[in-house]
């Protein structure tokens, strides 16, 4: 399984209800006929984390990923105006345990 996590560091704004309610519906909306099997949202609770928030996609291979977010990745950047105003960081992973 891969797992694409979008890292947001500490800065001044993030609407979480937005992220949740609206840009994660809007990830599902065009990932999932590319195969995306779930998402996930974090919240920090430390100070000391580097990050506040982070967004996780779930896909079964990274076929699947590269086709999805080659074909929509501009549209989801485009939407981060209306929750955030830092830039994300990307991290894909392959799940081996």
């Amino acid at each position: 399984m891969i797992r694409v996590s979008v890292l947001y560091p500490k800065g001044a704004k993030f609407d979480f209800d937005y992220y949740v309610k609206r840009h994660m519906q809007l990830v599902h909306k065009l990932l999932d006929p590319y195969g995306l099997v779930k998402t996930e949202v974090d919240r920090s609770l430390g100070d000391d984390s580097p990050f506040m928030a982070a967004g996780h996609l779930y896909f079964n291979t990274a076929e699947d990923m590269q086709k999805g977010l080659q074909a929509h990745d501009p549209e989801l950047a485009a939407d981060g105006v209306n929750y955030t105003d830092v830039k994300p960081q990307f991290q894909v992973s392959e799940i081996i345990a």
